[in-house]
């Protein structure tokens, strides 16, 4: 077995992290997520699922380059979510516009770290 770059252990994990915290707390992933997306409890507890499953994917050589690509594609989607917590107070969170503002460069990032893993 080959062993993975501690980077990539530790994306996996918080992936992992992030999908069982949709379970904790759906009220506020709900609260961020667009009024046009439909079933938003439903979509919550299937995004947290689909995170948790990419997050143990990316841990095994065999499904990583997949697991990467999902996850991706996950972030090119939940750009929406960033896009409409700077447009509506109520999805803000009470979180500083800068703070909003910042987390778009911050998806490339995120984006640029799984594709490391293609």
């Amino acid at each position: 077995m080959t062993n993975l770059p501690w980077h990539q252990y530790l994306m996996g994990v918080l992936y992992i992290l992030a999908g069982i915290n949709h379970f904790r707390k759906p009220k506020m992933y709900e609260r961020i997520m667009p009024p046009y997306i439909p079933a938003h409890s439903t979509m919550v507890l299937l995004s947290g699922i689909v995170e948790m499953i990419f997050g143990f994917m990316l841990l095994n050589k065999n499904t990583q380059s997949i697991a990467a690509w999902g996850i991706i594609a996950m972030l090119i989607v939940f750009f929406t979510v960033h896009i409409y917590m700077l447009q509506d107070e109520r999805a803000a969170m009470k979180l500083p516009k800068w703070a909003l503002i910042l987390r778009i460069p911050l998806q490339f990032v995120l984006i640029y770290w799984a594709y490391l893993y293609v």
